[in-house]
């Protein structure tokens, strides 16, 4: 027993000297330089645990309000970070995007998003790849949207008669991050098998839970839970994309994503992509399209339960487009046009509670900023909590007012959540159709109350609600 115990301090011991020695020695390397003000936490794990703990606005609002309204720093899974905070924050990041940052994720969604070949690196993922292939057959700009209206209202309808008619209660959250699932299996991979999508489902919405924690490969953990259910996803995907191949060779012709991203070589290498690479970016972008929209979806639902007067008026714009249609009819482009007050809702409840948080990007070169440096590969993020709620921008911030988008467009990079500039969100457009076709037929099928009004939301950048959103639902 004495053995082993001086077995495993002779191997501990070599660890904890070489890491006080590093933190020495990069402390010492910068201490020279002008660093913005703010707090490094605990030694290796910095203030990680209170980043994900607390709610996001009060995390960096209580930085903002003891540091600077403008700029910290502080040390998040790992990584220095500093917050550029503001309009002017958001505005500096967006303007240089192309020149001095990189797209940066944490080492939790680099070993999750990536195949297990990439996942030990912990270089920047450039979004660059995923960006072109959604852009460049222009698969989500509003041309092609139109035409996917009619399909996706039926899909709803569907998803609505199969998972809501007749329960009394139900995950609103689950549901739809199902229903957006199913949505994007039809548009972007060409496909819709109810079964499998349940599977990947539950898959996404194991791997959602485990994007911004501490990468720890143990047992039980949410991130362990997370790789194994990715590394289901992938393997799901795998098996679509020799189906898709093999009808594809069979002459049946398809027009989506997943296709294109199968079919046509990488016009850089003139090669095609590797089976693994095609999940990997695929799994990425099945994220993208339904994680966000799934939050915004959940929280409407939520604030609309309680603000029934502002619910009534989402209702009757919805029955006033019903009223233009011949029965059965389903929706269309221009319908989803004249659903202004039900937008300005999914926007005011976005500014309470932003589906993304922010986003992280990796400085490429030393840069100054508010009069302090930032050192070459330091993290960067900019956070909305810095700009939804100030009074400034957005008068009387704690109020719930759709009217507000009525009486002009928000200061520039104030209200951002799809981003801004060279990396604004390609599927904005895509999202505010599934958003507004969703409100079209659940309003004007059922009233619904909250099981539990005070739901506990994760906090760091991805606000899931933790036990869901149960809701009772009664006919309308």
């Amino acid at each position: 027993m004495e053995d082993q115990f001086f077995l495993s301090l002779s191997f501990i011991l070599p660890i904890l000297v070489t890491v006080i020695l590093f933190y020495i020695l990069k402390s010492k390397s910068q201490k020279d330089l002008n660093l913005p003000p703010g707090s490094y936490g605990w030694p290796i794990i910095g203030e990680t645990l209170g980043f994900m703990n607390e709610p996001h606005d009060k995390w960096i609002g209580d930085r903002m309000k003891k540091y600077s309204s403008k700029i910290f720093k502080t040390k998040l899974l790992g990584e220095p970070v500093v917050f550029l905070c503001g309009t002017a924050g958001h505005k500096f990041i967006a303007s240089n995007e192309l020149q001095m940052f990189l797209a940066w994720r944490p080492k939790s969604q680099q070993k999750i998003y990536r195949t297990s070949a990439e996942a030990e690196s912990a270089t920047p993922i450039p979004r660059q790849t995923e960006t072109q292939i959604v852009r460049a057959p222009n698969f989500l700009k509003p041309d092609a949207l139109v035409q996917y209206v009619g399909t996706m209202d039926t899909l709803v309808q569907e998803h609505l008669d199969r998972y809501w008619v007749g329960k009394q209660i139900v995950d609103a959250h689950k549901l739809s991050l199902h229903l957006l699932l199913t949505l994007a299996c039809r548009f972007l991979m060409g496909y819709q098998d109810h079964a499998r999508i349940e599977k990947l489902s539950d898959y996404m919405n194991t791997v959602m839970f485990a994007l911004d924690v501490i990468p720890l490969k143990i047992p039980g953990t949410c991130f362990y839970k997370g790789l194994k259910a990715a590394e289901s996803v992938r393997k799901e995907i795998r098996v679509l994309i020799k189906e898709k191949k093999a009808a594809m060779a069979s002459g049946v012709e398809m027009q989506d994503i997943f296709s294109f991203m199968i079919s046509r070589p990488d016009p850089s290498t003139g090669k095609f992509t590797p089976e693994d690479d095609i999940a990997d970016k695929m799994m990425g972008l099945l994220s993208a399209a339904f994680n966000s929209p799934c939050i915004n979806i959940t929280f409407i639902m939520k604030f609309l339960a309680e603000r029934p007067e502002i619910l009534q008026k989402v209702r009757d714009e919805q029955f006033e487009v019903a009223k233009s249609k011949n029965p059965g009819e389903p929706l269309n482009w221009a319908d989803i046009q004249k659903m202004k007050y039900s937008w300005n809702v999914a926007l005011e409840v976005m500014r309470h509670r932003p589906p993304v948080q922010g986003f992280f990007r990796e400085a490429t070169t030393d840069f100054t900023y508010e009069g302090y440096t930032i050192p070459k590969g330091w993290k960067v993020c900019w956070s909305v909590s810095s700009t939804n709620m100030d009074p400034e921008l957005f008068p009387e911030p704690e109020v719930f007012d759709p009217t507000r988008f009525d009486r002009g467009a928000p200061p520039p990079y104030s209200n951002v959540p799809f981003g801004s500039g060279p990396r604004s969100c390609p599927g904005k457009d895509y999202a505010r159709m599934q958003i507004l076709t969703f409100l079209h037929h659940v309003v004007r099928r059922f009233n619904w109350d909250l099981i539990n009004p005070d739901c506990k939301v994760l906090g760091g950048m991805n606000p899931i609600p933790i036990d869901g959103l149960p809701i009772r639902l009664h006919k309308y």
